[in-house]
């Protein structure tokens, strides 16, 4: 069974943005006592594994989906997996902005689909 274009492009770039997250913000909390260096590579070793999984996903996605599609895929996706880890992990309370935000991406996502 093959396994859709749309489901393998959304998987693969959700769990690259749990990476890319991890490794663009998880160092403030966890090595926030650490020399900025010493997160900084830490951190290129956790963003490998999101280009590991990047790379694929718009490759498999871009045959199917512009790369303005893929873009605003990406974004969305983004917001998505940002929202839940500033309140989980680093404990932000949740804002009304990010429903704005949520709802501006679904205008984006409509607009960018439409045709």
């Amino acid at each position: 069974m093959q396994i859709p274009v749309i489901a393998q492009t959304v998987g693969l770039l959700t769990l690259s943005n749990v990476f890319m997250t991890i490794a663009w913000y998880g160092h403030l909390k966890s090595l926030s006592s650490k020399p900025w260096w010493i997160a900084a590579f830490i951190s290129w070793g956790i963003a490998l594994f999101e280009y590991l999984l990047q790379v694929p996903a718009n490759r498999i996605g871009h045959t199917q989906y512009s790369l303005a599609q893929l873009k605003i895929m990406q974004e969305a996706i983004t917001l998505t997996v940002f929202v839940p880890f500033a309140m989980i992990y680093m404990n932000e309370p949740f804002k009304t902005d990010y429903i704005w935000a949520a709802l501006c991406l679904v205008g984006a996502v409509y607009f960018i689909f439409r045709s």
